[in-house]
């Protein structure tokens, strides 16, 4: 994944403007320097240099020399800028890059972007309690993160237009984007095979797992197959989707026949279970490969290098802000799009131990 983009004070500040604009909760004239700067509790100075910026957005137009500025409106809209809801599976998902970055690419668009109150998670990913606190909740428009197909079926019926950001979204009628997983973790069965290990398990959350696995899932195990190794449940294992269970499952998964390679889902699944490992003298590569399907800015302060899956969020952001500029333009725009993702193997994966 790319690195974040460090945004400067004036360019928060102009992003803050901006929306308060868009909303048409500033209009004819805006403050002065001085009453913004006290109520946001920042200099004159970033204040000036976020002024600035929106002047060369044409949001702002100077008036002379101590004059306050005039707001002027995008030509042929109206004070209404569209609201753009992101519902995210979980609250660490609205501190990843890519969700801020997201985030404040749509500000500059000139949309008016906000997380939602509640998290899919929060919502128990059902869709009845979904769907009640969508339509209570004023949005133009949704973007969905990791979302169950259940989920993502109800928002394609929804009279908003919704796009889905990864998740379950294979084969339905509405826009999507996310890594190409399935061809990545066909490559990445084929190195651990080349590397004798024939006892590979995919560690997931609930969400990936029922009530069938997902497509990426059944892709891994299917080229499992095709190198002749069984599958079954051993292969994705079911557990209580709390920190106890993921604990009791890690036992038993090691207690008499042990993985020779594990596939985590996310990077704090990983530290977990690197770290419970580690406490019973199971350390990789040597005992288990260790690989995580996703990055984490962390991992380039591991010793020894953590094997991952790495994506560019550039491809993925764009592609969410044409979708957005195609609603805005009344398009229908349902097109799916796969990134590329790469196998970084890192220094946790090895030869299989006895191969």
């Amino acid at each position: 994944m790319d690195s974040i983009r460090i945004h400067s004070p004036a360019d928060q500040v102009a992003a803050h403007l901006r929306e308060q604009i868009l909303k048409g909760k500033l209009s004819g004239e805006m403050p002065g320097v001085h009453q913004i700067a006290k109520e946001l509790a920042i200099s004159s100075k970033t204040i000036i240099a976020a002024s600035k910026i929106l002047e060369s957005e044409g949001l702002l137009v100077s008036q002379g020399p101590r004059r306050r500025r005039r707001i002027m409106l995008p030509k042929g809209g109206d004070s209404h800028a569209l609201r753009v809801g992101l519902l995210v599976f979980d609250s660490p998902a609205r501190g990843a890059d890519y969700m801020i970055e997201l985030h404040y690419q749509l500000e500059m668009a000139g949309y008016v972007p906000f997380f939602a109150d509640k998290t899919l998670e929060e919502l128990g990913m059902d869709e009845g309690r979904v769907a009640r606190f969508v339509e209570k909740t004023g949005a133009d428009a949704w973007i969905v993160g990791s979302a169950s197909r259940d989920v993502l079926k109800w928002f394609v019926e929804y009279e908003k237009p919704a796009f889905a950001l990864f998740g379950r979204r294979s084969t339905l009628s509405m826009a999507g984007v996310g890594p190409d997983h399935v061809k990545v973790g066909r490559l990445l069965i084929r190195r651990l095979v080349a590397l004798g290990h024939g006892r590979i398990v995919i560690l997931a959350r609930k969400a990936r797992r029922l009530p069938e696995p997902g497509q990426s899932e059944r892709a891994t195990l299917e080229e499992m197959q095709a190198h002749g190794l069984p599958t079954g449940p051993y292969n994705l294992p079911d557990w209580d989707d709390t920190p106890e269970g993921f604990h009791r499952m890690l036992d038993e998964l090691f207690r008499v026949t042990p993985p020779t390679a594990l596939i985590i889902d996310e990077p704090f699944l990983f530290q977990a279970a690197k770290d419970h490992l580690a406490r019973h003298g199971i350390l990789a590569p040597d005992q288990v490969s260790l690989i995580c399907a996703d990055s984490d800015p962390t991992f380039a302060w591991c010793r020894p290098s953590i094997a991952h899956l790495n994506w560019d969020s550039g491809p993925v952001v764009r592609r969410v802000v044409r979708w957005m500029d195609n609603v805005a333009k009344k398009k229908d725009d349902r097109r799916q799009t796969l990134t590329k993702i790469e196998f970084a193997e890192g220094g946790t994966v090895g030869r299989a131990l006895g191969s």
